[in-house]
């Protein structure tokens, strides 16, 4: 289902839209009618602050539906264009940043409709290595943002040792490259991790970590204690799509896979995209909850692809920005 915003712009604009069409094309033309009998009556000797009286619209009725042209036009844009979204945490750095304000392609994967977000129009699918927009499948009234790393068939194996993903793609019978050969994983081109320009930082009563840039830690003058604990990060290249995109890992941080989803049939850490459904994870390895953790994502639930940023404040989950990032401002891959 739809946000509750959604729902009332929905709303907001048919309500104004009925008050614009009746006013258009009934109620203006009977108030003018009903001027020109007057002016009729008086054999057109009559006073024009009068005919201004008798043609004035309902105050409020015009006021609605002069409401109806913009709200359309937003209406229009952000259901089936483009919509506006706020990066909240870390889990697709150095992609995406807290404080990224990002455009959403809504027809990417289809004209839904805004309320049940049913494709009316379909347009395409999501392919490997987009940066989508898409309701939680457990919690639909959630907005996630995650890269596209498993597509239906695909069968993935998460190496929790190295970070590494193995993506086994789904092979089709028909298929004459599979057809007798062993399955072999794609190649993600996975580039030497080396250390990155972040900083991990967890501090006592804080439930989730900030993430400073080596500068911005310096002029924090952050020092380890009992109550903040500073982590390293790296940082290597994965390539999904048809461009390489940048991933972290944090030093000295372990999953446990007792906590990812567990597919019936399947080892741990070992998942087959069923049909109609996508599996989803964040750039920021460590620091994202995904398709491991809460399983795949189903066609349906897709928003759209974030296509560009445009604009970006330097900012902490939950604080006020301290600046513009504009070198940010720009094209997602």
């Amino acid at each position: 289902m739809a946000g509750i915003f959604a729902i009332i712009l929905t709303l907001a604009t048919f309500i104004t839209g009925i008050f614009w069409f009746l006013e258009k094309f009934k109620w203006k033309p009977a108030r003018q009618r009903k001027v020109e009998e007057v002016r009729q009556q008086c054999n057109g000797e009559v006073d024009g602050k009068i005919l201004a009286e008798v043609g004035k619209p309902n105050g409020w009725i015009e006021t609605l539906s002069s409401f109806f042209p913009v709200l359309f036009i937003v209406f229009v844009i952000r259901s089936f264009l483009f919509e506006p979204f706020q990066i909240p945490s870390g889990s697709m750095m150095q992609t995406l940043l807290v404080g990224d304000f990002i455009a959403v392609q809504k027809y990417s994967y289809g004209l839904r409709d805004p309320i049940t977000n049913t494709v009316l129009i379909p347009t395409g699918h999501p392919k490997r290595g987009d940066v989508a927009v898409f309701k939680h499948p457990n919690v639909p009234q959630m907005d996630l943002i995650k890269r596209v790393v498993g597509l239906p068939g695909d069968k993935i194996v998460y190496s929790v040792n190295d970070k590494k993903i193995f993506i086994y793609p789904a092979c089709q019978t028909s298929d004459l490259n599979c057809v007798g050969q062993k399955a072999q994983p794609l190649d993600l081109h996975y580039t030497e991790p080396k250390p990155s320009d972040w900083k991990e930082v967890h501090r006592e009563m804080k439930a989730n970590p900030n993430f400073y840039t080596l500068e911005q830690y310096a002029k924090q003058d952050i020092v380890n204690s009992r109550s903040v604990v500073s982590l390293d990060m790296k940082i290597q290249q994965e390539t999904l799509g048809e461009q390489p995109h940048d991933i972290l890992t944090t030093q000295g941080s372990q999953e446990d896979p007792n906590y990812f989803y567990h597919q019936d049939g399947q080892p741990i850490a070992t998942w087959v995209v069923p049909q109609g459904h996508y599996f989803m994870m964040g750039d920021n390895r460590d620091n994202s909850g995904d398709s491991r953790y809460f399983g795949f994502v189903p066609e349906e639930n897709f928003v759209g692809r974030a296509t560009a940023i445009w604009i970006s404040f330097e900012k902490q989950p939950n604080e006020w920005p301290t600046g513009i990032r504009f070198s940010r401002i720009g094209g997602i891959h």
